[in-house]
């Protein structure tokens, strides 16, 4: 595949020594809310995005305006780590195929570099079994496990600084496998914090709000300007799993029901953080 991803930026914004948070598809939807809480908590605008004629044929739509599927938004809170003057997000609700990946790739970090930006940050999450795109085999047995990966020895410091443990071993697949390991090869700082999602309701398409409260909490320790208080995120795991516990309670008595009903289908949404107000 000759065409390369194209990044466009709105004229005149500037990202010397900008952290870049990447939020792409994951296990319980956990990238795409810490993505959503990210924007609204830091205040951060759009202010570009990623097209390439491989991605799906598709935009997402917000009040009522186009927006581009991987999408890249900005703002200046004040970091806690060298080289963050501003915040750089690039969310994405899309699977990347795998052909596009490394394109994808190569071309953030080209744009990382010669924009000056400074170190990259992947959030992602997995989940136990069979047919998962990451094979993390971590020590600890509780569902409430936050790992960390880092390209250089100085990303690895950081980690165990903001409280994740290092990964011991494992394979990490999708945007962020081939993100770290481009990263590592060019010697650039990078690192990912990867949330276990799965606990009671694992699986099923579950929005899985308490896993990226997990991860908030890290990135807490990086960006002391704004206090990421992750307690909204675990007040909608709890809304979640409540109407999820309704939907199994009436699914168990529809089932000893004499009676056949018609079936009936419970449909739940995830309010975005700009709903609460």
């Amino acid at each position: 595949m000759s065409e390369r991803p194209l990044i466009d930026i709105e004229d005149g914004t500037e990202f010397d020594e900008a952290l870049v948070i990447s939020c792409f598809p994951s296990e319980g939807f956990v990238s795409s809310i810490v993505a959503h809480f990210l924007v609204d908590k830091l205040g951060l605008e759009l202010v570009g995005g990623i097209r390439h004629s491989g991605l799906p044929p598709v935009c997402l739509v917000q009040d009522g305006s186009p927006l581009p599927p991987i999408r890249l938004y900005s703002g200046v809170p004040i970091c806690n780590v060298d080289k963050c003057d501003k915040v750089v997000l690039i969310a994405s609700e899309i699977q990347i195929s795998p052909e596009l990946k490394l394109p994808i790739t190569s071309e953030v970090l080209d744009w990382m570099a010669n924009s000056g930006a400074g170190m990259s940050i992947m959030i992602d999450s997995y989940a136990h079994g069979e047919g998962q795109k990451h094979s993390i085999f971590d020590e600890d047995k509780s569902p409430d496990t936050v790992v960390g990966i880092g390209s250089t020895e100085k990303s690895r410091e950081m980690l165990e600084e903001i409280g994740a443990t290092l990964l011991k071993q494992g394979v990490v697949g999708g945007m962020t496998g081939v993100m770290l390991g481009e990263s590592r090869r060019r010697k650039m700082d990078s690192l990912a914090i990867i949330a276990e999602s799965g606990g009671e309701f694992s699986g099923g398409g579950v929005p899985d709000a308490r896993a990226a409260a997990r991860i908030i909490e890290c990135l807490d320790g990086l960006l002391p300007a704004v206090k990421l208080d992750p307690d909204p995120l675990l007040e909608e795991a709890q809304r979640i799993e409540g109407q999820i516990r309704e939907m199994m309670a009436l699914h168990l008595n529809s089932e000893s029901d004499v009676v056949s009903a018609p079936s009936t289908c419970l449909l739940y949404t995830s309010p975005s953080p700009r709903d609460r107000g």
